[in-house]
């Protein structure tokens, strides 16, 4: 009888290690290595109980994975999730005629959305913390006016304004949320705030709509009401009414945007303003994997403008951005041009410099930290100061490096040594199973061992002499660190086939008869072996690919 796998025994495994082939491999490739396994662990083969007992398991843990990888469904999403990707929630409303790239999409999509929803919880909270700096007595002095006046040598830096804003989000029912948020604002000792509460209802898979209800101590009540609704699978609309009660009496406000998609990456869009400040604006946004590029024109009172921007998006780790705008209208012209990069998993820093007439040079700081913005603009001068611009240029950039190398990549790598040291403590146990399944499956593998060991000797093949897997210590530097290796002698000649033994590129811990003996250390695999009666020996890394035998394996005998 079939005994079931746990999910913690599934989670662990590495499908394409335990039957030995490549990620790319064929349905061929696939079945050719699914049976010869089979031979090995099949029960019938074992007449021991116990022998009986673990060829059962590994057995079945072998057809679990031909059967994740022969599925091209379940492949794609095994690819990139792993086996745990294969319960993610969203699953079942995936279709399973799409094609694998396009389940891969949709999975991307689905871990976002679920990585969301786990920082944010519930609540939802969306929080931003601006606080403005005044910094232009660096730049604007006025040395002859003021000099002969105490204290007057240090420039002043002031904080003139700061704003504070915050929301949360309650899940009523299925389709309503409600939502309260509130902003404090200051300038030049001057402040105010407001409060909000919005009840949002999906009316359909088309659209939903939402009321709002404010108040606050510089304005009196507000009502507003806001609209959306998909007209075409291409096009939608969203409409915002608003009526502001004051001591001048009711000021009304009226918001349409019409949008449609254009192509794949590019969505067209046209905003109609009425009110206070009545204005028309059309817009072009182009957004693909490695750029963002926005052109706009607005006609209005009392601003109108051009606006052209452009952003590039590296394919990096980091995922750094430079971006650079020019906007020009009765206001003036102003050209922006900045960068931001992600500096730990939940964070990204940004600067930008903003130079234009009249309003002169300010540097723009920016961080991103989950679902909470805190941003910092910093006015340093008013007039177009080429030392200015310089050192708002120059100096984010010597101030991040410097930050880089002396706080943020040390305290990556003690969290990734917290992280390593929790992984190892979990993996104990499981390390000890893995122990056990291997020394399993070498006994498994004795029989067959023998008999391929018969057959290379009789026609002086490859014959294993000796192999070890693990953390190896050839440095001398490091002679103090434990070596820990096991034997994987057995295993390595059970792969033997027609002369030849071929490993994938993927971690060796995975193939039968292996299991992990340093979690999170490197490691590596050294093989002795006899081909043609001349010994070889090679020594590889984890997860590099092995063909054996080759001539540069041969060791030197004349020396």
């Amino acid at each position: 009888m079939a005994t079931a796998l746990s999910e913690e025994e599934l989670d662990n495994e590495d499908y394409y290690s335990l039957l030995n082939v490549r990620r790319e491999a064929s349905s061929e490739e696939l079945k050719a290595a699914y049976r010869r396994l089979c031979m090995l662990y099949h029960p019938d083969k074992h007449r021991d109980p116990e022998l009986k007992s673990q060829a059962e398991r590994l057995f079945n843990l072998v057809h679990q994975a031909y059967e994740v990888l022969s599925d091209p469904q379940t492949r794609a999403i095994y690819d990139i999730y792993g086996k745990r990707g294969l319960e993610m929630e969203g699953w079942e409303v995936v279709e399973r005629r799409r094609t694998p790239a396009e389940i891969r999409e949709e999975f991307e999509r689905l871990q976002r959305e679920r990585e969301e929803r786990r920082l944010q919880q519930r609540t939802n909270p969306k929080g931003t913390i601006s606080v403005g700096v005044d910094a232009t007595d660096l730049f604007d002095r006025y040395d002859e006016e003021y000099e002969d006046v105490s204290g007057s040598s240090f420039p002043q830096i002031e904080i003139n304004k700061m704003h504070i804003s915050q929301s949360i989000e309650a899940p009523l029912t299925a389709t309503d949320t409600a939502i309260l948020s509130g902003s404090l604002s200051t300038q030049n000792g001057n402040g105010g705030g407001s409060i909000n509460f919005a009840l949002r209802r999906v009316t359909s898979a088309k659209g939903w709509g939402e009321l709002e209800f404010g108040a606050g101590d510089l304005q009196g009540p507000l009502f507003g009401l806001k609209l959306f609704r998909n007209l075409t699978p291409r096009c939608f609309v969203t409409t915002n009414c608003a009526l502001q009660f004051s001591s001048r009496g009711i000021r009304p406000g009226l918001t349409t945007v019409l949008a449609r998609n254009l192509d794949k990456n590019t969505v067209g869009y046209l905003q109609w303003r009425w009110g206070i400040q009545s204005a028309m604006n059309t817009s072009i946004v182009r957004d693909t994997k490695t750029s963002h590029f926005t052109v706009a024109l607005q006609l209005g009172i009392p601003h109108s403008f051009a606006l052209i921007s452009y952003q590039h998006k590296f394919q990096d780790d980091d995922q750094t951005r430079v971006k650079g705008s020019l906007k020009a209208g009765f206001f003036g012209t102003v050209v922006e041009y900045g960068a931001e990069r992600k500096i730990s998993r939940h964070s990204v820093l940004g600067a930008a410099v903003s130079v234009g007439v009249p309003q002169g040079v300010s540097l723009k700081v920016k961080l991103n930290r989950a679902s909470q913005t805190y941003f910092f603009p910093i006015h340093l001068t008013d007039q177009l100061l080429p030392s200015a611009v310089f050192y708002a240029t120059v100096g984010p950039l010597v101030v991040y490096f410097a930050m880089h190398r002396l706080i943020i990549k040390p305290y990556l790598r003690a969290q990734k040594e917290k992280e390593l040291e929790k992984q190892r403590e979990s993996a104990a146990t499981d390390v000890l199973q893995k122990k056990q399944e291997a020394e399993s499956a070498v006994r498994l593998m004795q029989e067959s061992v023998r008999r391929i060991i018969e057959a290379e000797e009789s026609r002086m093949g490859l014959i294993i002499v000796n192999a070890w897997y693990g953390k190896f210590v050839n440095d001398k530097s490091r002679k103090s660190e434990k070596v820990k290796v096991i034997d994987v002698t057995v295993p390595l000649q059970c792969l033997v086939k027609d002369s030849k033994l071929i490993l994938t590129e993927a971690s060796k811990a995975g193939l039968p008869g292996f299991y992990d003996p340093c979690v999170g250390e490197e490691k590596n695999l050294k093989v002795l072996y006899q081909f043609r009666g001349v010994l070889h020996q090679v020594m590889v890394l984890d997860s590099e690919a092995l063909r054996i035998p080759k001539q540069s394996h041969r060791i030197d005998t004349d020396g």
